[in-house]
């Protein structure tokens, strides 16, 4: 007699059902297919990794019928081949029909940008319905790809995250039960990027705005943005806090790698946290691809 265990993850085959705008850096996909039936996660920061296509392609080069073989034949290809690979977080899963939204942060795709647009946020500026894509993501609904894991008795949530987070940490916001104590600080470029964000706990959402020409615009929970350099704003912001009273606070924080690092010493260091008791998840890394990322871990 064998037992039969299913495998974590696998490949989705989808496609863009439609586009929707959050605000001038962000803008939300929704993605429907067939095989999303199979898509399972209990987790509010799901983890997932998006093959997208080169321009002129009609779906993204990934040769998963080699089976496990798929990785190193997909790193092979040429450049000007190769689906472009990047992680995100999954925004929402639906049913009934099987849909799920992923945010997209839009770098760089104004005409006049400093520093010019990266693959994934052209295609996200430009995608509509019917474009297809290829989806690597959790088939088992407790996976490892799940970070924000609270214990129990956390009396106290506290989350910081950039714009690459917001939508895992909305998630997470919106999750959190009744009676839930949760104080929050969401970092973003424009005082557009805002979102109301509706939830049962008892959270206090604070939105920093990067954009020195926008801090007297109004922001969505009455909050004014802050200004400054984005690690100083953000340390700044929770340093000066006051956090209630707490005996087993639970710290979530995620974004850049450099600012995770800063505010992970804050909370440790200077408010005494348990380091256990403290997750935190670089998305990104300043002046480096994904693909540089991943060839330097």
């Amino acid at each position: 007699m064998t037992t039969a265990v299913a495998a974590p993850f696998r490949f989705f085959s989808l496609q863009v059902v439609r586009t929707r705008s959050l605000g001038p850096s962000l803008v939300r996909v929704t993605f429907a297919g067939d095989e999303l039936r199979e898509f399972c996660s209990d987790g509010c920061d799901q983890s997932l990794s998006l093959f997208l296509p080169h321009p002129g392609q009609t779906e993204p080069a990934v040769p998963i019928e080699l089976g496990d073989g798929w990785w190193q034949a997909w790193r092979e290809l040429p450049d000007d081949v190769r689906a472009v690979m990047r992680s995100y977080t999954l925004r929402q899963l639906r049913r009934d029909p099987d849909e799920i939204d992923i945010d997209f942060v839009l770098h760089g795709v104004e005409p006049d940008a400093a520093t010019p647009a990266g693959p994934a946020s052209r295609w996200a500026s430009r995608a509509a319905a019917g474009d297809r894509v290829l989806l690597l993501g959790p088939a088992v609904a407790d996976n490892r790809a799940i970070r924000f894991r609270p214990a129990e008795d956390t009396d106290l949530v506290v989350i910081w995250g950039d714009e690459t987070a917001v939508p895992a940490a909305s998630a997470i916001v919106e999750s959190l039960p009744a009676g839930t104590r949760a104080r929050v600080w969401l970092e973003v470029q424009h005082a557009g990027d805002v979102q109301d964000l509706v939830t049962e706990a008892d959270a206090e959402v604070t939105w920093l705005v990067r954009d020195h020409q926008e801090l007297g615009a109004e922001i969505p929970h009455r909050l004014k943005g802050v200004g400054g350099a984005p690690t100083p704003m953000a340390l700044g912001a929770i340093r000066d806090a006051q956090l209630p009273p707490a005996e087993r606070p639970y710290v979530w924080i995620a974004g850049e790698s450099s600012h995770i690092k800063a505010l992970r010493r804050h909370f440790v260091g200077e408010r005494g946290i348990d380091r256990r008791s403290v997750t935190f998840v670089g998305y990104w890394r300043q002046g480096l691809t994904e693909e540089q990322l991943r060839a330097a871990e």
